[in-house]
């Protein structure tokens, strides 16, 4: 039987509802999605402190949300690899590493865009 395919503003809604599922699932089985998330929900407001202009603030948010995206295609990638099997594979080891380090410059670039924003706020 084939599936299905909604067109228009059904098609919007359904793959709302796949988001919406998608970060459901994140918050469900991944640790490392919900650490960061909490990461990003008390910095959120800080930014709107820290940030002197618009774009600053723009740049603190979106430097947050690019942790958690990176971290949910890391994640997918993770799901992925588990599927195809757990024998030990040099490949599948390597994407999981790959996905990590992925994770890993995310986070080191929000750092350097909090700390320079920072740095710029408090000496004038």
């Amino acid at each position: 039987m084939e599936k299905q395919r909604h067109t228009g503003w059904r098609r919007l809604w359904a793959a709302t509802g796949y988001s919406i599922q998608g970060l459901r699932s994140a918050w469900v089985n991944e640790t490392a999605f919900r650490q960061e998330l909490l990461l990003v929900l008390f910095l959120a407001p800080l930014a709107f402190w820290l940030g002197t202009t618009q774009t600053q603030r723009a740049l603190l948010i979106f430097s947050l949300l690019l942790i958690l995206i990176t971290e949910l295609l890391n994640s997918a990638i993770e799901a992925t690899v588990d599927h195809i099997g757990s024998e030990y594979n040099e490949l599948s080891g390597r994407a999981k590493d790959m996905g990590s380090a992925a994770v890993f410059i995310a986070l080191i670039a929000a750092a350097g865009v909090w700390v320079l924003t920072a740095w710029e706020r408090l000496n004038p």
